[in-house]
């Protein structure tokens, strides 16, 4: 394991997923209030699916991003832990029967199979505002700012009612690429535009880093919907297939399983030549992006 003392630009993806992983879990350990807080129920389903697994991907971004822009210390942990909890909070809600009706989350039953629909509705709103809370007691307010449009009608909300009025319908690549941009990229760009943010980078800097996010997001949505159709739910650990049992709007659903895969590959590929473009220490940001092309699930 990686101390947090030691340079881990120079390790591999997986290493360095580790490395942010253990320092995100450690801190939301704290961050979060105990199952014997009252209410307990409450904070029992949001303990069930913060813990549930996952490789704290846009954290790790976040942290990497903070790193790469020359931020040392612990001053990212407040952003990267309060990315981890809107995203926990969007596969909650995503899960529910309103939405996807998933049974399978990371290995384990869907928090609403386990506490209720109504709990796990609460539980997600719950992450949701004690993110926002953990952001504004930073007092960066540019961090609660990118959070907030990173969630909003213009980012992961905005996607995710697309997506929902275009299931079973005939839609165009542009309608695909909005939901993806929206319900996905836009929280994985936010994520490295708040650790540049947070180690106070030059603004050139964080909207070129923004810009790579999203080109790396679109990518992560694209492998992800290969994925749903090539791998079992027990390798995936959610629900295989769901994507083409819904009628959902997919790159592949248009374009088939190669032409989707040579889509994510060129975004890589443009990502990483924007990235190194940049005034940055890179290495650790090139080294997850290109993971996310090569994960197996």
């Amino acid at each position: 394991m990686i101390s947090s003392t030691q340079t881990p630009a120079a390790v591999s993806a997986e290493d360095y997923l580790r490395y942010a992983a253990d320092r995100v879990n450690r801190a939301l350990e704290e961050l979060l209030p105990s199952e014997q807080a009252a209410p307990s129920e409450l904070h029992k389903s949001e303990r069930y699916s913060m813990f549930a697994g996952g490789k704290r991907l846009r954290p790790a971004l976040c942290m990497a991003a903070y790193e790469a822009c020359g931020g040392t210390g612990d001053a990212v942990l407040p952003a990267a832990c309060a990315l981890e909890m809107v995203h926990t909070f969007s596969l909650i809600h995503d899960d529910l029967p309103c939405m996807d009706d998933d049974d399978l989350r990371r290995g384990r039953p869907t928090n609403h199979k386990v506490f209720g629909e109504a709990m796990a509705v609460l539980a997600g709103d719950a992450l949701l505002v004690q993110a926002f809370e953990l952001v504004a007691n930073t007092g960066n307010a540019a961090c609660v700012s990118t959070l907030a449009r990173s969630l909003g009608s213009q980012g992961m909300l905005g996607g995710q009612v697309v997506d929902i009025l275009s299931e079973g319908k005939t839609v165009d690549l542009d309608t695909v690429d909005y939901i993806h941009r929206h319900k996905t990229a836009a929280l994985i760009a936010g994520s490295l535009v708040m650790g540049a943010q947070v180690a106070e980078a030059p603004a050139p800097i964080v909207e070129g880093l923004r810009e790579f996010g999203f080109k790396i997001g679109l990518g992560f949505q694209i492998v992800d919907d290969c994925l749903d159709l090539e791998q079992t739910t027990e390798t995936l650990g959610k629900d295989a297939g769901s994507d083409l049992e819904n009628n959902k709007a997919t790159y592949p659903s248009l374009l088939g399983l190669e032409a989707s895969k040579a889509k994510a590959v060129a975004l890589i590929e443009s990502a990483v030549t924007d990235l190194r473009a940049l005034p940055i220490e890179g290495a650790a940001l090139e080294a997850v992006a290109r993971y996310i092309f090569t994960r197996v699930h």
